[in-house]
């Protein structure tokens, strides 16, 4: 795909020494070219069979609209790319989300683009938390104001690394709100839910409508917010400002989140050439961890259903977006 979620991941490459972009795809011909003619890139395909076919590559980016990111995953599986970053989330509700779990991955690498994780705020954050600076996690809270499938799993993907990776075990839920449930990244418009953890840790999550607007004129994707809290202190990180609060002493400050996402694309990037060259080097947004994030959705959707807490894994119903919807719309 060649459109505006696809610059980044290819800007990314004037910075990376392991690969280079060497072909695109995209069924609008003039948008295809133009991102050619952009960044050089001579061989364009409007055909996603003909272009892995011709050029073998060993490293595919998907940055579609989400309805079509699994077929595209299974061209790239049957095609036997080593290596695919997909745009998040992979998923919408159960059907796909088990069609990416029946697909034999074994060829095939496959990690979402949750850039902010190789931030360099969020990286130092990330390892004051896990080097015991504010002492031992118990609660993680992560905020939006999108709703689940615009930034769901980005923020449950930096709860779980804030949390140090523990498996969820249950989620308790609800959701509110009709109107989202038929664009192109459906979900209710506003869900919070207490997601629990295999250590004791738990995950207190708001997305949607009832997400903090955490500076006023921030546009929609701008309002994130991840705060972990531990035995001494507090380590809170949003899209422009950080502090760590550790007994009495504060520490903190601002920093310019487009200009942290060039490089936290490229590290990204990186990581994934690194576990192609390195198998034990896996990808710290590999597919896998992902997969166990979304199903925290399902089951938050199912306990918002069923009105009680669900234990994780959940084997999903069918259909819950138009259940959703159904009850929602009657609300």
């Amino acid at each position: 795909g060649c459109g505006p979620r696809s610059r980044d991941p290819a800007a990314a490459y004037a910075a990376i020494t392991r690969g280079e972009l060497v072909a695109i795809c995209d069924v609008d011909e003039s948008r295809l070219n133009a991102f050619g003619d952009e960044f050089g890139i001579g061989p364009r395909y409007t055909d996603l069979d003909a272009m892995l076919d011709a050029e073998a590559p060993d490293l595919l980016h998907i940055g579609t609209p989400p309805a079509h990111r699994v077929d595209l995953l299974a061209a790239a599986v049957s095609h036997g790319v080593g290596g695919v970053i997909v745009e998040k989330p992979i998923a919408m509700q159960g059907e796909d989300y088990d069609r990416v779990r029946s697909l034999p991955l074994a060829g095939t690498k496959v990690c979402l683009n949750h850039q902010l994780h190789f931030h360099d705020r969020v990286r130092d954050m990330r390892a004051a938390v896990a080097g015991g600076v504010i002492g031992e996690v118990r609660l993680v809270e992560v905020t939006s104001t999108l709703g689940l499938s615009g930034q769901g799993t980005h923020i449950l993907q930096l709860a779980s690394a804030f949390a140090g990776g523990a498996e969820p075990t249950s989620v308790f839920g609800q959701v509110g709100g009709a109107g989202r449930l038929d664009g192109s990244h459906p979900c209710p418009e506003a869900s919070v839910a207490v997601v629990s953890l295999a250590d004791g840790t738990q995950i207190h999550l708001r997305c949607g409508t009832n997400g903090p607007v955490l500076q006023e004129g921030n546009p929609v994707h701008m309002n994130k917010r991840v705060a972990a809290y531990g035995t001494r202190g507090l380590a809170e990180w949003t899209m422009s400002t950080w502090e760590l609060h550790i007994g009495e002493a504060a520490t903190g400050g601002s920093h310019e989140y487009y200009t942290a996402d060039l490089p936290g694309q490229i590290g990204l990037t990186e990581a994934m050439f690194e576990w192609l060259e390195d198998p034990s080097r896996v990808h710290p947004t590999n597919l896998a961890d992902s997969l166990t994030q979304f199903n925290v959705i399902l089951g938050l959707y199912m306990s918002a259903l069923d009105r009680k807490p669900i234990d994780l894994p959940v084997e999903s119903d069918a259909d819950l977006l138009g259940r959703l919807r159904s009850r929602l719309a009657r609300a």
